[in-house]
Formats: C-alpha cells, sequence, structure tokens
C-alpha cells in the first residue's frame, strides 16, 4: 500500500491528510447543515446539487492554469482555498450564503483534483502513472475510513460543539494538504499555445469528450454504495440494514488491499481499454446478483447475496478505475495534461450530481428489471471503450505521451 520513495509518496501524504478531513466532512456534514445550521434537507440537496454542477464547469479553465501557470502552484493555491471555504460553513445558517460558499468550495475540490493530476504527470514517468494513481486511491479509502471513524464518534457525540470540531478538522486537513504539497519539486508549466489553438482544446476535442461520456456512464457506480443500496435494502429486507454499513467497509477495505494488484495489469491503451470492458462484464454480473436479493430468501441467504454483489461491483469499480486512469492521461496531449484531467474528472461530479435520481429511480421503481438496465448500460459503455479509444488514437496527431517528463530541480 505504501508508494514509491520521493514525489508519489509525498502526493500520496497530500491525499491522505485531506481525505481524513473529507471522510469526517462526509459522514456529519448533512446532520450539520440540518441541525446546526438550519438548513431544510430540501434546500440542503438543491444547494449541493447546483454547487457541485458548478465546480463540475470549473475543472477545465483551473485545469487549464494548472498547465500555464504550473500544477503544483495552483495545486497549493487550491487546497488553501479549500480550507477556507470548509471554515466558511462554520458561520453559515441560511441558504444563500451556503449556496455561495458550497460552489466555491465544489470549484477549489474540482481544481484540485485537475491540478493535482498534472502534477502527478510532470513527476511521475508515464509508465507508471496508473500504478502510482492505484496506490493514491489506497491512500484515499484509508483516509477516507480514518475519518468516517472520526465522525462517527461525533455522531454519537451529537453536540453543536463536536460537529463545529468536524470543520475546524477539515479545514485543517487541507491546510496541512497544502503544505505536504510544497515539499514537491516545482514543476514546469507545459502549455504551449498555437496561434490557431483554441484557449480550452479539450472541448474541441470530440474523440476525448466521448470517452469522458462513456467513463461517466461507468461511474454510474458511484451512488450505489452510498444511497441505492443502503436504500434496497431497507426497502427490500428491513432487518439488515446493518448490512449497508458493512457493505461500505467490505469495500473500502477491498481498494485499499488489492486496488494496487489490480492496476498491475494495465500498462497500456489496449490493457486499459480491456480492463474497462471486463468492468462492464462484471458490474452487469454485480447488478444482476443484487436483483436477486429481492427473492423471498433466508436472511442469511439474502446476506449472501448482498455480500456477493458488493464483492462482484469492488471487483468491477478497481478493473474500472484503473483502465480509466490510463486512457485519461495516454490520450491527453502532454501540454495539456490539466485542462483534460479537469474535463475527464467532470465525470464525477456529474455522476455524483445525476446519478442519485438516475439509480434511485430505476431501481426503487422498476426493482429487477431496473438492475438489469443498470448493468446493460455498464456493459455497453464497458465495450464501447475499446472503439472511442482506437479513434482517439488515430485523431491524435502526434503522440499523448511524451518519452520524458519536463521537471525542474527547483524545490520550495
Amino acid at each position: 500500500m505504501i508508494p514509491p520513495p520521493g514525489g508519489p509518496r509525498i502526493l500520496a501524504a497530500a491525499q491522505l491528510s485531506n481525505s481524513i478531513g473529507d471522510g469526517v466532512y462526509y459522514t456529519c456534514s448533512a446532520l450539520y447543515f440540518t441541525e446546526v445550521a438550519g438548513l431544510s434537507p430540501a434546500r440542503l440537496g438543491l444547494g449541493l446539487t447546483i454547487a457541485w454542477a458548478v465546480g463540475s464547469l470549473a475543472g477545465v479553465p483551473l485545469g487549464h492554469l494548472a498547465d500555464r501557470r504550473g500544477p503544483r502552484t495552483m495545486a497549493v493555491l487550491l487546497a488553501l482555498a479549500t480550507a477556507v471555504m470548509v471554515a466558511s460553513f462554520l458561520v453559515i445558517r441560511s441558504f444563500v450564503p451556503f449556496l455561495l460558499v458550497a460552489s466555491l468550495y465544489a470549484t477549489a475540490q474540482s481544481g484540485l483534483g485537475a491540478a493535482r493530476q498534472a502534477l502527478l504527470a510532470g513527476l511521475v514517468d508515464p509508465a507508471e502513472r496508473t500504478g502510482v494513481l492505484a496506490h493514491m486511491q489506497s491512500t484515499l479509502n484509508a483516509g477516507l475510513a480514518i475519518g468516517a471513524a472520526l465522525g462517527g464518534l461525533v455522531l454519537n457525540n451529537g453536540t453543536r460543539t463536536a460537529f463545529l470540531a468536524v470543520f475546524v478538522v477539515d479545514a485543517l486537513s487541507f491546510l496541512v494538504c497544502a503544505l505536504i504539497l510544497l515539499r514537491l519539486p516545482a514543476v514546469k508549466d507545459t502549455h504551449r499555445r498555437m496561434n490557431d489553438e483554441p484557449r480550452l482544446a479539450v472541448l474541441r476535442d470530440r474523440p476525448y469528450a466521448v470517452i469522458t461520456l462513456i467513463n461517466t456512464v461507468l461511474l454510474l457506480r458511484l451512488p450505489l454504495l452510498s444511497l441505492a443500496i443502503p436504500l434496497w435494502i431497507a426497502a427490500r429486507t428491513p432487518h439488515l440494514t446493518w448490512l449497508a454499513s458493512a457493505l461500505f467497509v467490505l469495500n473500502t477495505l477491498a481498494v485499499m488491499l488489492f486496488q494496487v494488484r489490480t492496476a498491475r495489469a494495465v500498462t497500456d491503451l489496449r490493457s486499459a481499454s480491456r480492463a474497462v470492458r471486463g468492468a462492464g462484464v462484471i458490474l452487469l454480473a454485480s447488478c444482476a446478483v443484487f436483483a436477486v436479493s429481492a427473492a423471498r430468501l433466508p436472511a442469511w441467504a439474502t446476506a449472501a447475496v448482498l455480500v456477493t454483489a458488493a464483492l462482484l461491483q469492488v471487483f468491477g469499480e478497481m478493473k474500472q478505475s484503473a483502465g480509466s486512469w490510463q486512457i485519461g492521461f495516454d490520450l491527453a496531449p502532454s501540454d495539456q495534461v490539466g485542462q483534460c484531467q479537469g474535463f475527464f474528472g467532470t465525470g464525477v461530479a456529474v455522476a455524483r450530481t445525476l446519478g442519485p435520481l438516475l439509480v434511485t429511480t430505476l431501481l426503487m421503481t422498476w426493482g429487477l428489471p431496473g438492475w438489469l438496465l443498470l448493468g446493460a448500460l455498464f456493459l455497453g459503455a464497458g465495450y464501447a471503450m475499446g472503439p472511442a479509444v482506437r479513434w482517439a488514437e488515430r485523431d491524435r496527431p502526434r503522440p499523448a505521451v511524451e518519452t520524458t517528463v519536463p521537471r525542474s530541480d527547483s524545490r520550495a
């Protein structure tokens, strides 16, 4: 689980810091905003939807700035901006200020993701990027698990002071993240805009847009574990509601332990396309097994079915993650990594914004046919990725990955 020394290990340390804060935030924020800040659940949901929609639009221009001004500088500034926005939540008690700060928070988070990917591209040789990203994903899950455990203590305490402490911890975690990022070497800006090149060239890159759309469909798996599956269990087998938490822990531990091993098979675009295609098949199988849990079975059998489906899901998730990382980087021109990663990362925001409505409608309204339709979407997207990648390769006027990576020897 420990990444290689040097830049990858420092990046992982920064990831660990802010993911601990995120884990606390995700666990406690909903109750804080409704019980302490005084927002209604409907306004909270509306505000978060608008905020992440705004944030998803900011990823490309902020990634472009990372290409032009240097990704380390932008990553540090955006981590500091996130810390300020989190601290601002401490004094918000009405909807309009909440919407403004939440939108700035989502914008900073989206930009930070793009800048950090561009920073990784500048520090790590192309052949090693997927492996390093796998280590960082394991680190992310470890941090979220630690943060969720701390959040559980806060929920058990339930006092206003404890909830306020959550946001202090989260703000400090991003401050520490910024300080850790300063230990990295300053990567030179790579963007060299030609006279006839549009300012945000990725927005006119049709093959890359299609690949991003396909990846977004596969990312509809994101709201399954956090929203759809708990609701499904509560509606069909209310005596097993505790299992939703256990499945979340199972997913987190599996990614921590096996993401790096799963990513080793992905070394180029061909193996990445194969991994995404396999992920589509496995996610279809997972949906089919989840559908079986609607049958009238003994409690132990239902639990076994749900655990089996969750194991298939996390296996498909790890394969899809590894394949999409390789594809997203290898097809990004070396002087546009930031804006390309910002655009590719909008898939996460879209899946988290629209996914809950789509997935819950399919599963809670249609039941078994809904599960099968969702699985068919995963399968179709998995098989569509290969042709889309080949199209993008043919469309590239030059190799997307350089054999040398520009670096600066200066250190902060």
